[in-house]
């Protein structure tokens, strides 16, 4: 028997190129190999290193048009054109054929690219007639509208090592799916879904195989990365967060041998970049902290570097531990703060002190990790009020601002709030769409909020020769960097002067007409110091720069 496993392409304005490896489709095969080694297993990725070409924009996100309208070259842009990202839907239906499988499993983890899941099955039913199993994140939430596709034969919900590897040792014999765990199919045309029971123990799951990939296809800092995960689920239930449908309520860590067994044989094949992919990776603060150690001894050369691009909580991370993950290998931190509110945290299931989060981030600064810290933006509930306040309060702290834009996620407790979701709404399902708005905060409030957090960013990444620098001098200092630097000194001293936000065009400058300046004057007169990435300071003035200050943008005038 012949299985395929499919990574698909998908459609947006923008996509993260440096977390594309199917890490889910190779713990799958590595469990099969181990428990049905008579089944001949191959994993493709059609999204990763397959290219891109742009898509016209699809009537569901039309209203975008008036935000995203030009190609912006400055630091400042948001995003322009619409893509498909990865190989064509009639490439990979003939990839697929040409190989000729009993048996096609295509990954379905992100709402909004369900609809691109459903066309390559399409692609792939009218070259051959094969039965087709989906998986992921998005069936999970949503089990019973993907397995009523008529070109869908069986989803799997939840972990899918377990119910995989019994699956195809039904079909291999009796054909009877009743006794599958967490399996959906169709009897009779009608739709099952088959109770969901535990997958494996963590310890006892085999090591993905990623055998189908070479090394140097999947590149952190131009080195070769791989991913890994030290735990199963979350021990929270933040109410914007969808990952229990599909990893259940018990939080599951994995041994420190196991994970160090793994990561030492990719380390044999050439990885030097591991990203802990974990929901929760520090939540056993002791465990984080052995291994750490563990690394420490395990990889002496020093040559191995260690993200968690998936973010940390930072109400775990104590000054010794950040010691020990620096020591380890962690060269930056992604903190998910959401929002400075107490009450706001509180509603979302996330209490937890400010004080607390300024103390780690100032002692990680002090080590010289890289900070980037995540605000959500148009939370339900939450007032603009409280957003600038967020906002403005990282701008003072050594942190990147990581903004990203609300939207509901099938199977999030919040989203039970809400009017059940139509199949537009799952496609809006996306940061990039600001689909959600209310009463106190429309998406121009969002727009702004979100490029706001851009032009601070820009301030954030100017490296000052001392502790603290006016605004003015420190402008002076990016005039001398490269062109797309001194573009963006030159819009924001424009805005700061005339109240008007342009993006840089080849034909010159554009008017963002959907940019609030009033309410960035407001953030801006509340902001008072920016600090850098370097923890220095940049003092901004109350008043913008001079009037007669001479602001162009490659040659044309603004």
């Amino acid at each position: 028997m012949k299985l395929l496993l499919l990574q698909p392409p998908i459609q947006d304005f923008y996509d993260t190129d440096i977390r594309l490896l199917p890490m889910g489709l190779a713990y799958l095969k590595g469990s099969i190999k181990q428990y049905c080694p008579d089944v001949q297993v191959l994993v493709k990725d059609y999204h990763h290193g397959r290219g891109r070409r742009t898509i016209p924009l699809p009537r569901e996100l039309a209203y975008l048009k008036d935000y995203y309208a030009c190609a912006d070259k400055s630091p400042f842009s948001t995003f322009h054109q619409y893509y498909h990202f990865g190989a064509s839907f009639e490439a990979i239906a003939d990839e697929v054929a040409d190989e000729q499988p009993d048996l096609v499993g295509i990954s379905s983890l992100f709402t909004p690219y369900y609809r691109e899941v459903l066309k390559i099955a399409a692609a792939i039913k009218s070259k051959r007639d094969v039965p087709i199993i989906l998986g992921g994140s998005h069936v999970s939430a949503v089990p019973e509208q993907m397995l009523g596709e008529p070109v869908v034969d069986f989803v799997i919900r939840g972990e899918g090592e377990r119910p995989i590897v019994d699956f195809l040792k039904a079909w291999s014999t009796h054909r009877n799916f009743s006794q599958v765990p967490n399996l959906g199919w169709k009897k009779n045309g009608n739709l099952v879904l088959n109770p969901l029971e535990v997958n494996f123990p963590v310890d006892q799951l085999a090591h993905p195989d990623f055998e189908d990939f070479k090394v140097d296809e999947y590149l952190y800092d131009q080195k070769p990365m791989s991913m890994v995960m030290t735990s199963r689920g979350c021990p929270y239930r933040c109410s914007f967060c969808s990952i229990h449908p599909t990893f259940g309520f018990q939080y599951r860590k994995r041994s420190v041998e196991h994970i160090l067994e793994e990561m030492q044989k990719r380390y044999t094949e050439g990885i030097r970049v591991f990203d802990f992919e974990d929901d929760h990776l520090t939540y056993f603060q002791e465990e984080m902290k052995e291994l750490c150690r563990r690394l420490i001894q395990s990889f002496p050369q020093g040559d191995v570097q260690l993200v968690a691009m998936n973010g940390l909580s930072y109400w775990s991370l104590d000054s010794e531990l950040l010691r020990l993950m620096k020591k380890a290998g962690f060269t930056h931190l992604n903190i998910s703060l959401v929002s400075a509110n107490e009450d706001v945290r509180l509603a979302v299931s996330r209490p937890h002190s400010m004080h607390a989060y300024e103390t780690t981030v100032r002692e990680a600064a002090r080590l010289g990790f890289r900070i980037v810290s995540y605000q959500i933006l148009g939370l339900p509930g939450e007032t603009l009020e409280s957003m600038i306040e967020t906002l403005i309060g990282n701008a003072r702290l050594p942190v990147l601002l990581g903004a990203s834009m609300f939207y509901l996620a099938p199977g999030s407790p919040i989203s039970q709030e809400f009017p059940q979701l139509s199949n537009d709404d799952l496609y809006r399902a996306r940061l990039t769409a600001m689909a959600i708005e209310s009463d106190d905060v429309d998406r121009e409030d969002l727009y702004t909020l979100f490029v706001t957090s851009r032009i601070i960013n820009f301030l954030k990444g100017i490296s000052l020769p001392q502790g603290e620098m006016e605004l003015d001098v420190a402008l002076k200092r990016v005039r001398e960097a490269d062109k797309r630097a001194q573009i963006g000194a030159e819009l924001l001293r424009k805005l700061l002067v005339d109240g008007k936000l342009f993006a840089a065009t080849d034909q010159g400058a554009f008017p963002l007409r959907r940019f609030k300046s009033d309410l960035f004057r407001k953030i801006w007169e509340g902001i008072g110091i920016v600090a850098t990435q370097d923890n220095k300071k940049i003092l901004l003035p109350k008043g913008g720069p001079r009037k007669e200050d001479n602001l162009t943008v490659g040659t044309k005038n603004v």
